[in-house]
């Protein structure tokens, strides 16, 4: 993951189509959308969601709770973004994995039970 946060991200075709289509809103919906599908936060919607006698609530709920959790982080990183080099932020995200990785390596949290 070190190495992989340092490899610059490529703009493909089809997302710059996306964008010429859908505007910049409709294009980062469909992208969220493509990117986040089947993680464990929908996963676990879908299946508190068949279990609920309210499912739309549940629904509800959980976007909600992930627009509270994620609307201070884009607005956090928006400006950050203005302020701060992209370079920077790769390279300190690439050494945080780094020093995750090595931890785990050496076992590091091997006795806290998970």
């Amino acid at each position: 993951m070190a190495v992989w946060t340092m490899i610059p991200d490529k703009i493909e075709e089809e997302e710059t189509q996306l964008g010429r289509k859908f505007g910049v809103f409709g294009a980062t919906l469909v992208t969220f959308f493509l990117a986040e599908m089947g993680d464990k936060t929908q996963l676990a919607t879908v299946a508190l969601a068949a279990k609920s006698a309210f499912p739309i609530e549940v629904v509800i709920g959980t976007t909600l709770g992930m627009m509270i959790a994620d609307v201070p982080a884009v607005i956090l990183g928006k400006q950050l973004g203005q302020r701060v080099s992209m370079k920077l932020v790769h390279t300190i995200a690439a050494c945080i994995f780094l020093v995750l990785g090595i931890a785990t390596l050496l076992g590091a949290g091997s006795g806290w039970g998970f």
